[in-house]
């Protein structure tokens, strides 16, 4: 059995600047791990996407019957196109060649171990060394991107292991089955929940000329709800285990 969750990723800013090696970097890495477990007999892949691969203006929440409906985002339309070919060429390997490969979409991640770096971070990272930073050096105010509306799901990196693990043992058909928890929060609320946890005294200020990415993005899980899957960890106890992880950091 083979997990392919090896990928160049990053955030918007990431994205959409070096859009040629996420399209580029990611194609390689797929193309090659999937065609070389073919070619090796490897009894079953399970690939990782992103929820970044549907429409984005998709109806809420996103139902895996949705993929390939509508335009893409197009900060990220390169990792996406890269994405959405993976979950192909494993359904195109099953259909031709009869290998037992599967896809599935988790949705943002954070957790152990994350990326901090403020160019090609995601988003609850980036806010956790923020507002790290911020607290230490006794600033006034911590400023996030955007206009803060926009809506995002957190998935903690353990339950996706587990969702894993669990979709390995209970999935073999093709198409793909989304992971996440099944609700959502503004990026606004997420910094205030940050800012909390941080215990920050200062306050929250938006940068509306920054982009704000696709206005939401929350995925539907009744799919792998009804195998008998569901996230156990809540979105403040997750962010306070990372936050006890991290928060001697010295990022100055």
């Amino acid at each position: 059995m083979f997990f392919l969750a090896a990928a160049k990723v990053g955030g918007i800013v990431a994205n959409n600047t070096y859009r040629a090696d996420f399209l580029y970097e990611n194609l390689m890495i797929q193309n090659n791990v999937i065609h070389h477990a073919y070619l090796n007999k490897v009894s079953k892949l399970m690939f990782l996407g992103s929820s970044c691969i549907y429409p984005k203006l998709a109806p809420q929440p996103l139902k895996e019957e949705y993929l390939l409906t509508g335009e893409l985002e197009p900060t990220n339309e390169p990792y996406a196109i890269a994405k959405i070919a993976g979950i192909k060429m494993c359904d195109a390997y099953r259909a031709q060649y009869g290998c037992n490969f599967i896809s599935v979409m988790p949705t943002n991640l954070y957790g152990p171990n994350d990326n901090y770096d403020l160019n090609n971070s995601h988003v609850l990272p980036a806010m956790l060394r923020k507002f790290i930073t911020a607290k230490k050096n006794g600033d006034a105010t911590v400023t996030i991107w955007g206009t803060g509306i926009p809506k995002r799901e957190f998935l903690h990196s353990d339950d996706l292991a587990s969702a894993c693990v669990f979709l390995m043992d209970n999935f073999e058909q093709d198409g793909f089955v989304n992971i996440g928890v099944g609700e959502d929060i503004s990026i606004k609320e997420l910094a205030h929940l940050v800012k909390d946890v941080v215990q920050f005294e200062g306050d929250v200020i938006t940068d509306h000329s920054k982009p704000d990415g696709i206005p939401r993005k929350l995925m539907d899980v009744q799919k792998l709800n009804a195998m008998g899957w569901k996230a156990s960890i809540d979105l403040k106890n997750g962010i306070s285990r990372v936050y006890e992880e991290i928060k001697y950091n010295d990022w100055n």
